[in-house]
């Protein structure tokens, strides 16, 4: 046994953490030969919490459970290939009520795990979609791990939430939170690699996902622990695996009392884990538990095409300038020279303070590097350890004695062989970069023996400890390594001239290129095939191709915006919004919109239709009709008929004098056609030579809305900036009473996004009623239907104490609402353009108010 002075937190690796011989107390556990026909092992609870015999080893399985029960978990077992991919059956029914079960086969035997039944109406798969929903169309690395913590805070509603990146030395660090108020922060923190045993990680791999129900629960045994043969259960792929006594004191030491971590496993690896805790126990049903595994894998794929693509956008620059000095080479009979030459292009290319070449001896330097002597040290060093291939750290000091001499000018060290002679080589360097890590307690601390002998008790105390690091460059990153690559095999092919190495290094490179290009393919194709048909109509003779894009991307932007009604769940979308998106950006000078017509609904095939139409209607207008003169004028004015239908006139006044076109192009066509073609309706457009006019008429079956009297309102052309908003909204307190959490937090996004960040959230009526108690919000954002009950209490209570406030609904009309509330009210989901002009109008005329 070691010596107890010198324990530390390695001991750990050596705990048999997937044989544990117990369970967590929330579920219970029965163990079958491989075909599932006897129970051979059961936990010690399972009698009790199932309502079963009190002795069930050794009874057959339909003896134990029943015949119908037997029956169900046998099949379910015939599926379970994988152990990582149980079986589930959800609600199975038991003597003692109703259980979720998951099943899986394992070195001969058979695992079956209980877990009392969830009560949740949403299915895991609904849940997951949504999450995925939100993250799938994410475009930076950094916006991914930021968004996702918010996502399963809302989703699990654990207390905190954290995404815990490994480093390259197995430290992890806590990229992204969100959290409880209340709590402290460990954003930006460090963890020792040793707070993570290699065990763990390995089971972090098979396991993809962990739950802690209580810290400081029982262990529950399983009966018996060992088996004829004295050999443990393996309960590595068992959700159920009791926790080791040092986690549990490492969690309570932190204040946590439950956690369920997700594997983020990128090209087989753990790149890290999405961390919750909360301070008192939970246990998460089965169903949140699909959902949060369905998530963390498809998080997992979306960073690592994220990060393929940077490292592709990375490798595509500096292939490009790369390019550009084969074509100088291929001109130049003095190829050393050339390099000589050259070495500030090399900067550019790859980030460092300083390179130089190292060739048939010479050394040529520019910015920060060693002397020659030293140069010459370093390149015997690197091509004892290289073998011909790029070598790299960011701390030299650790790997080459006397490096002393020109650290810490230079930490940071990257070799680049120029042929298959260990001589020739370009290197980069980078220098010290003084940084200060903040670690979750001294990582470097003693450690006391523990009650497990040289197992050792976890570290007590989690203040931040600060270490300031030395010697140490920036390190290069996976991105640099590829463009490290890619000038090896430009500077091999023009150094060595050997054809078949050419061959082979650009092989490679092709290989390497045509699988990424393959992958952006597979991901583009389907938006490809949506879009053919508007790219595939052929350009008018005489016309500009540059005029032929800009009409492209305008309908498939009007497409886009009557698309994205669809993808976020609505049922179309109301007509005045559609005119308004179309037309506000042709609202600049003394050119005027009017739009006059009641509150009109289009069902989500009709607004797709419309969008197209209106969108050519506006953009015609801008270029040829009243929009395109500083003083024209456009008037849209629709109607509802007896029978329903929306009448949309649409005039034009004010602009050039109008002729019919001498031959019907796509966009003629279009709006001809879309409607009498698509919705059964009518489109007829009359050229006079005043102005323009359209008549369209759309079927009641595709209109929603009641008939409000018509209004005239101009169109306010100018909406406010950001900075308007910030200064108008940056510093008031918003309360947010909104019944779905992923709802609730999307908003808070969207607000943040406009400098809103004093954000009060309510999911229920209650709820917001105790908080305004202790505060009065200078504004309120209140869903009207919260499920079991509506916030017009909450409306009652702020109109008695003046506070402005918006109504979201998900209605078609207003008739949730009582008259005697004047509020504004906006379309769910929420559209932040609406949201927040809704509210600067609601403060700007709150504001007339009280001055009055």
């Amino acid at each position: 046994m070691p010596n107890a002075s010198t324990v530390d937190l390695t001991n750990c690796d050596r705990e048999p953490i997937h044989i544990p011989g117990s369970i967590q107390p929330h579920g219970c556990l029965l163990v079958c030969d491989a075909s599932g026909s006897g129970v051979l092992r059961h936990s010690e609870n399972a009698p009790a919490m199932l309502g079963l015999p009190p002795v069930l080893n050794g009874l057959r399985l339909d003896e134990a459970l029943g015949a119908e029960a037997a029956h169900t978990l046998r099949n379910a077992l015939a599926t379970s290939d994988d152990p990582a991919r149980p079986a589930l059956r959800m609600a199975l029914a038991m003597p003692a009520g109703r259980f979720d079960v998951s099943v899986h086969r394992l070195e001969e035997c058979a695992i079956i795990e209980f877990e009392p039944a969830s009560d949740q109406s949403d299915s895991p798969l609904e849940t997951a979609r949504m999450l995925i929903s939100r993250i799938r169309t994410i475009g930076s690395i950094d916006e991914l791990v930021e968004k996702s913590a918010r996502l399963i805070f809302a989703m699990l509603a654990y207390d905190r939430v954290m995404i815990y990146r490994f480093e390259h030395d197995g430290a992890g660090k806590v990229v992204s939170e969100y959290k409880r108020r209340d709590l402290e922060s460990f954003r930006g923190q460090y963890f020792p690699a040793s707070d993570i045993p290699k065990q763990a990680r390995t089971l972090y791999l098979k396991n993809t996902i962990r739950v802690i129900s209580d810290a400081s629960g029982t262990r529950i045994p399983v009966v018996p622990e060992f088996d004829d043969m004295q050999a443990p259960l393996n309960l590595s792929f068992a959700h159920l695996r009791s926790v080791s006594p040092v986690h549990c004191e490492y969690l309570r030491n932190m204040g946590v009392a439950a956690s369920m971590s997700i594997s983020i496993i990128v090209d087989g690896e753990l790149w890290g884990l999405i961390a919750c805790h909360h301070y008192s126990p939970r246990a998460l049903s089965m169903p949140q538990r699909i959902a949060a595994e369905m998530f963390g894998e498809f998080f997992s794929l979306h960073l690592s095409a994220l990060k393929q693509k940077q490292i592709l956008d990375t490798a595509n620059v500096a292939r490009k300038s790369l390019d550009r000095f084969l074509q100088a080479a291929a001109h130049n009979p003095d190829i050393a020279g050339l390099l000589r030459q050259s070495l500030d292009e090399f900067s550019a290319i790859l980030p460092c303070d300083g390179v130089g070449l190292w060739l048939d001896g010479l050394w040529t330097g520019q910015g920060t590097t060693p002397s020659a002597s030293g140069v010459a040290m370093l390149a015997d060093f690197v091509s004892s350890v290289a073998n011909s291939r790029i070598w790299g750290t960011d701390q030299i000091s650790q790997h080459l004695l006397g490096s002393e001499s020109f650290a810490p000018d230079v930490c940071g060290v990257l070799a680049i062989p120029l042929s298959q002679r260990p001589r020739d080589y370009m290197f980069f360097f980078r220098k010290e970069l003084v940084q200060t890590l903040n670690w979750a307690g001294n990582p470097d601390k003693s450690y006391d023996t523990g009650p497990l002998g040289d197992r050792l008790t976890p570290r007590k105390s989690f203040a931040i400890w600060k270490e300031t690091v030395h010697m140490k460059a920036q390190r290069w990153t996976d991105g640099e390594w590829e463009i490290a690559e890619a000038i090896r095999a430009v500077l091999v092919e023009i150094v060595l001239h050997h054809n078949e190495l050419i061959a082979d290094e650009r092989g490679k490179a092709d290989v390497r290129q045509r699988m990424l290009n393959e992958e952006l393919n597979h991901r583009v194709k389907n938006i490809l095939a949506v879009i053919k048909a508007l790219v595939g109509h052929p350009v008018q003779e005489g016309r500009e191709l540059g005029d032929y894009v800009s009409v492209l991307k305008g309908r498939i932007q009007a497409l886009a915006l009557a698309h994205d009604q669809v993808v976020r769940g609505s049922d179309g979308g109301p007509l005045r919004e559609l005119l308004e998106a179309e037309l506000k950006p042709y609202s600049d000078g003394n050119r005027k919109v009017t739009l006059r017509g009641p509150n009109v609904w289009l069902d989500s095939r009709a607004f797709s239709v419309m969008a197209l139409v209106l969108h050519e209607m506006s953009t015609n207008a801008a270029k040829y009709g009243a929009l395109s003169a500083g003083e024209g004028q456009v008037e849209i004015a629709w109607t509802r008929t007896q029978d329903g239908d929306c009448e949309i006139t649409w005039t034009e006044s004010g602009g050039p004098p109008v002729t019919p076109p001498a031959r019907a192009g796509f966009g003629t066509v279009l709006i001809d056609r879309s409607i009498p073609y698509e919705l059964g309706g009518k489109s007829r457009v009359t050229y006079d030579p005043g102005g323009l006019r359209g008549d369209f008429i759309v079927p009641a079956r595709h209109v929603h809305g009641n008939d409000v009297a018509a209004t005239d309102e101009t169109v306010e052309l100018n909406a406010a900036s950001p900075a308007e908003i910030t200064e108008l909204m940056g510093d008031l307190e918003l309360l947010l009473v909104e019944d779905q959490m992923l709802v609730a937090a999307d908003v808070e996004v969207m607000l943040e996004s406009h400098g809103i960040s004093r954000v009060t959230t309510a999911p229920s009526a209650a709820e917001a009623l105790r908080q305004l108690k202790t505060f009065t919000p200078d504004i309120a954002i209140l869903d009207v239907n919260l499920g079991s009950g509506t916030s017009l209490p909450i409306a009652e209570e702020l109109t008695r104490r003046g506070v402005p406030f918006v109504f979201a609904t998900g209605y078609s009309d207003r008739s949730v609402i009582p008259a005697s509330f004047t509020a504004p009210v906006v379309r769910k989901p929420y559209e932040a353009q609406a949201l927040i002009g809704a509210m600067v109008r609601l403060l700007a005329s709150h504001g007339e108010a009280t001055k009055d």
